[in-house]
């Protein structure tokens, strides 16, 4: 079994460099990848209101090996449920699908600012958080606009904001004002799915020279910005597969090559009025 370093958030607490992420797997597919990545050694899982698989993850966890306080569970809010009071709402709904007493990090999940209710549903999450019932608070797909609201309404940072990234998305703007500000920045989608990234014959000839794949080359590049990826996967095999890249380093050159392509984000703008 990996055991997966951690990296300390904003708030003091503890953050695994790389989890486990569920999007589009039903209860049953979850709670069967959840155990399966517990076992491989995965600390931080990662769901979401509007995954659908909340009960599923839930049931992996209390049903694995691994003691409660060993493992950190991340749930989003979802953007129907923006605003103060719909926020506490759902995410004692969420909490109660999970069957936990307490979720460690719960997000907004995108900011919707057409609907200008994010710093409201900020609120909501600090409240959660002094309350007991969340450990830690952060965003998903903010912009640096965005967070900057949040600090100047609230005087509070998030511990987190998970964005897409990857090779094809490497959004360095995000990651440098994250880290200029003391926020952790997590991967969704950090292999580029559905793209040719993996395929690529300059990907290939950097995983030979280190003898591992080229998944592990790109998670190994994350891991190497600081950046924390939550690759999914419900694949056993696929699972260590990506937990197994503590063992090599790529060189600058190796880093740099990896992002000398075309950059274009593959899912929504946060700042797209028509998104929901």
């Amino acid at each position: 079994m990996v055991r997966v370093p951690t990296r300390t958030m904003n708030d003091g607490r503890a953050l695994p460099v790389l989890g486990l992420g569920t999007y589009r797997t039903d209860d049953a597919a979850a709670a069967d990848a959840v155990r399966a990545g517990l076992a491989a050694g995965y600390r931080l899982i990662d769901t979401a209101a509007s995954y659908y698989n909340e009960a599923g993850v839930g049931q992996g966890i209390v049903t694995s090996d691994v003691p409660r306080d060993e493992i950190l569970v991340t749930t989003k809010l979802m953007g129907v449920d923006h605003g103060y009071e719909p926020a506490l709402r759902a995410f004692d709904e969420s909490r109660k699908r999970l069957g936990l007493e307490y979720v460690d990090l719960y997000l907004i999940h995108w900011p919707l600012p057409r609907l200008d209710r994010y710093v409201e549903s900020w609120r909501a999450l600090l409240r959660l958080r002094d309350d007991g019932l969340v450990r830690s608070v952060g965003v998903s797909n903010f912009n640096p606009a965005h967070v900057e609201r949040l600090l100047a309404e609230t005087g509070v940072a998030p511990a987190v904001n998970q964005v897409e990234m990857h090779p094809y998305f490497a959004q360095e703007p995000v990651r440098a004002y994250n880290a200029a500000h003391g926020i952790v920045t997590q991967a969704w989608q950090p292999l580029a799915r559905k793209t040719a990234l993996l395929a690529e014959p300059a990907l290939a000839e950097i995983a030979t020279s280190h003898g591992v794949s080229p998944a592990q080359v790109v998670l190994r590049w994350h891991l190497q910005r600081d950046v924390v990826p939550i690759p999914k996967s419900a694949t056993p095999s696929r699972q260590r597969e990506n937990l197994d890249v503590f063992g090599f380093t790529l060189t600058d050159a190796e880093l740099a090559a990896l992002v000398d392509r075309p950059q274009a984000r593959s899912g929504a703008d946060p700042d797209d009025p028509a998104l929901t």
